[in-house]
């Protein structure tokens, strides 16, 4: 099955999974609020635990814009935990083991590591408006720069 091409100003796919805090997640629970939805290769590696924390020091700022943040990876939900309590994280981590939502979302990409290849999860963020609509969409996400990125951009 082909995923669908996401664009913004088009309705975010819907999906439910399960969250660091043992409960189903479905987008739709979110209406009414902006969702900050992102992507990320795995806990506690480096990249991945900069963009946490960086999204943990912006917290405030995302509440101001009745933004929610919830991140996914292909990690279990004990390792989400793990991530969580180790660097005080402040929102909801879902685990998308079985690459569901990857798909929907079109975010599992081929890298190129140490001259293996591997399908892994391209860093990828999308804002997602009170109604469900995306409107706006960061691929090949650089941590650097990029919350004050999503921060401005939520609050247009």
């Amino acid at each position: 099955m082909e995923p669908v091409i996401l664009t913004e100003g088009m309705e975010a796919p819907d999906f439910t999974l399960m969250g660091s805090d043992h409960q189903q997640h479905s987008l739709h629970d979110y209406r009414g609020r902006k969702v900050i939805l992102y992507f990320y290769p795995r806990d506690n590696t480096p990249g991945c635990t900069n963009q946490a924390k960086a999204f943990r020091d912006a917290i405030e700022s995302f509440n101001e814009q009745n933004a929610v943040i919830l991140g996914i990876s292909r990690d279990s939900v004990a390792s989400h935990e793990k991530f969580i309590a180790k660097h005080e994280l402040p929102f909801i981590l879902l685990s998308d083991h079985e690459e569901i939502v990857c798909h929907l979302y079109d975010v599992l990409k081929e890298k190129n590591m140490y001259g293996k290849k591997a399908i892994g999860i391209e860093r990828s963020t999308f804002l997602i408006d009170e109604a469900g609509i995306i409107t706006k969409i960061y691929r090949k996400v650089k941590v650097a720069g990029h919350i004050e990125a999503v921060l401005e951009s939520c609050s247009l």
